[in-house]
């Protein structure tokens, strides 16, 4: 079971720290990756990382300014969402798949569990 939060309102510019944790003693296993869905708009792949952590991957909009970090000894997974713009405003989902390649990190349909989402807004 995943739990995300850290959500909230933030002006332009500003900072927020997601969290998602993960109950269970295999959350090393597990791929996590963040997705955000936007009102009238499509859930779309944010960043993912790997199992112990040593790769990170990030969609185009947000290279630069968002970091993907797990700890797994916490079974958390943080996502620093820095230089906020209000396009960045979505409900934020965390997800986590023990079987996923990572050829489909992208792939929201290649998660098995969800987050609950945490909505994060972003005003001009």
């Amino acid at each position: 079971q995943l739990q995300a939060s850290g959500g909230g309102l933030v002006q332009a510019g500003g900072s927020l720290r997601l969290s998602c944790a993960a109950s269970g003693r295999t959350f090393s296993s597990y791929v996590v990756g963040w997705f955000r869905q936007a009102p009238g708009k499509e859930r779309e792949f944010v960043a993912a990382i790997t199992r112990g952590g040593g790769s990170t991957y990030y969609a185009d909009s947000v290279q630069g300014r968002f970091t993907i970090s797990r700890d797994n000894a916490k079974n958390t997974v943080y996502l620093q969402l820095n230089s906020l713009r209000p396009e960045d405003t979505a409900v934020y989902y965390c997800a986590a798949d023990r079987s996923l390649i990572l050829s489909d990190y992208r792939r929201s349909n290649a998660y098995d569990h969800w987050g609950q989402g945490t909505q994060v807004t972003v005003s001009s």
